[in-house]
């Protein structure tokens, strides 16, 4: 969850609920009532006057309970870029749009609903319904009203939504749930609300699972690595290859890396990660290179999560004097989003890598915003095209962008390859364009290390 939404969280034991008697159940809702109104006054938003986030709970979990014949839902609200409108509009018409939210939601108050002013933009609501077409009309309504305020700087409220699975279900839990459905749309004018769903549901416990689990599988050496090889389009030979990281379960299933790679950027995990692999590739070539045997570079890819951890550069030259690998054989690749975010020390640290003999690679080159820029002010050595520019090789436009981006490569002394080849059509037109080196299914999938180790030793 998000730290900006984390607060004091009231913990309802659903258990112990569902096995009281109804004595004691009616009174535990008298105590709940009695703690929401001793608190009634202080808990309440100093600007807008409705419950704050402890108040909330209270009373909305009390409704929630004395009236269990009922379908609740709670819904959040919450602004993109609130901030923006606070420092360029000035913070006289943020608050006068916090106090048109409140009275665009006071319009929709009737029996069993309560509102919250959480803190900052954020609002929500507890109400009944019984179908969900009722909660959209909701945000809809609610929106409309808040377009009406006047004001220079469009706002866009979002809403997430969850519907309470049973009449006990926590607040808390309701609300962590409509601030993840929010969170899927926040920022989005397309989309105005969002149910939290069992896709959701499942996402949630998968990246729970593999917050829980992967520290474990570092420690029981359950990654691995796989290679994909790079090969010389003109004779089909391997001339390097790109380490990617696979999770093995105890079952022989496999993780998917766009399961557990995101989760572990998004808690930071990523940076043990990354060192587990480049450790494993520098021991790999190094044994390779003490053997006297055939040593093609592997890459080794750098999450834009290290940008925070300026540290990296070091742990990479660590690795390469403690197993005696040449820089030349671990080219490093970077995605260009990751050139975008704390551009000076990016630049500092690479600059510091390319200066200890490392070759410099951006990756999914052409998928960002400040490509020009990037490729006049920032060291890189090689440029690995995204396979979006080839994948309808047919149009000619596409034709078109793909010769003239090469011939300006070209021009600036890069190195070129191209990601996601498949077919010999796109093959051909590379080599036409003066592009020697691929990746792509044509050639290889990725392989285990053994598998790519064994195809060095069989000349390929």
């Amino acid at each position: 969850m998000d730290k900006n939404y984390e607060d004091d969280k009231i913990v309802v034991d659903v258990d112990a609920l569902q096995s009281m008697n109804r004595k004691d159940f009616e009174l535990y809702i008298y105590s709940l009532r009695k703690m929401a109104e001793g608190n009634l006054e202080q808990n309440r938003s100093f600007m807008t006057d409705l419950y704050n986030l402890r108040a909330f709970q209270y009373k909305a979990q009390e409704e929630m309970l004395a009236n269990q014949n009922l379908k609740f839902a709670l819904i959040v609200l919450d602004f993109a870029g609130f901030k923006s409108i606070n420092e360029f509009c000035g913070r006289e018409v943020g608050d006068g749009l916090l106090m048109t939210t409140v009275e665009a939601l006071k319009q929709e108050v009737k029996e069993h609903v309560i509102l919250s002013h959480f803190r900052a933009d954020i609002f929500a609501m507890l109400t009944p319904f019984e179908q969900e077409q009722e909660l959209i009309d909701i945000t809809k309504r609610v929106a409309d009203r808040i377009a009406e305020y006047k004001m220079p700087y469009k706002a866009l409220p979002a809403f997430g939504i969850c519907v309470a699975d049973y009449p006990t279900m926590s607040i808390s839990l309701m609300r962590d749930y409509a601030i993840m459905a929010l969170a899927t749309i926040k920022g989005k004018f397309y989309a105005k609300y969002a149910f939290f769903d069992a896709k959701m549901r499942k996402k949630m416990l998968i990246n729970k699972l593999i917050e829980n689990d992967i520290m474990k599988a570092l420690e029981d050496e359950m990654l691995c690595i796989y290679v994909q090889p790079k090969v010389d389009m003109l004779d089909g030979h391997i001339i390097g290859g790109e380490a990617l990281v696979r999770w093995k379960c105890n079952d022989n299933t496999m993780v998917s890396p766009g399961e557990f790679i995101p989760v572990v950027e998004k808690n930071g995990l990523i940076i043990d990660v990354d060192i587990y692999v480049w450790t494993l590739v520098f021991k790999f070539l190094g044994r390779r290179l003490a053997e006297s045997k055939r040593v093609e570079p592997i890459s080794i890819n750098i999450s834009r999560v290290h940008v925070f951890d300026e540290s990296f550069k070091e742990t990479i030259v660590n690795l390469s004097e403690e197993y005696e690998v040449p820089p030349k054989y671990v080219p490093l690749e970077l995605t260009e989003s990751g050139f975008t975010e704390n551009t000076d020390i990016m630049y500092e640290s690479m600059e510091y890598l390319r200066q200890h003999g490392f070759v410099i690679s951006m990756d999914d080159f052409g998928t960002g915003y400040s490509t020009m820029t990037m490729l006049k002010n920032h060291p890189v050595d090689e440029i690995k095209i995204d396979k979006g520019f080839i994948d309808d090789i047919d149009n000619p436009k596409s034709k078109s962008i793909v010769r003239h981006t090469v011939q300006m490569l070209k021009e600036l002394e890069l190195e070129i390859i191209v990601e996601g080849v498949e077919t010999k059509q796109q093959r051909d037109f590379l080599v036409e364009c003066g592009c020697e080196r691929a990746q792509g299914f044509m050639y290889y999938k990725p392989v285990t290390l053994e598998k790519y180790e064994q195809l060095l030793d069989e000349g390929k």
